[in-house]
């Protein structure tokens, strides 16, 4: 699974899990603060499909930080002001890139999770659906 992927289910899905996730690393490993969680504001990059360019949209608040479980470094970004998501996300990112133990099960309840947010964005998406009107025009010919 990649790191962005990951990354999506963490923060799209439900907070508990980050929180565990992150609660079952730091009661069993020593975690050093690199940088506290803490706002940096970021440029956001957008591809113009037309002219086939990258341009930055505008900058957006997010909170990051940077932390070591052992000795391998995780780093956690979240849109927004949230330092407890970022501090978790930093810690199960280096958790993972360290291969500990109490990640072997996280894959398949991730996987999980991702697939409870597509039913759940499908439910919102048909909802949705149900209220969209439809124009049709007759051309005279």
């Amino acid at each position: 699974m990649t790191r962005r992927r990951r990354t999506r289910i963490l923060v799209e899905g439900n907070p508990e899990i980050r929180r565990k996730f992150s609660a079952n690393i730091e009661s069993r490993h020593s975690i050093v603060e690199i940088e506290p969680p803490g706002p940096v504001l970021t440029m956001i990059k957008i591809r113009d499909t037309a002219r086939k360019s990258l341009f930055y949209l505008g900058e957006v608040l997010v909170t990051e930080a940077k932390v070591r479980v052992n000795e391998t470094i995780g780093l956690g970004i979240i849109a927004g002001d949230n330092e407890e998501a970022a501090r978790d996300l930093a810690v199960i990112d280096a958790a993972l890139r360290a291969n500990l133990p109490e990640t072997a099960d996280w894959y398949s309840r991730l996987v999980n999770e991702e697939q409870r947010i597509r039913a759940h964005l499908q439910r919102h998406h048909a909802r949705i659906d149900e209220t969209r009107v439809r124009f049709e025009t007759l051309d005279e010919g």
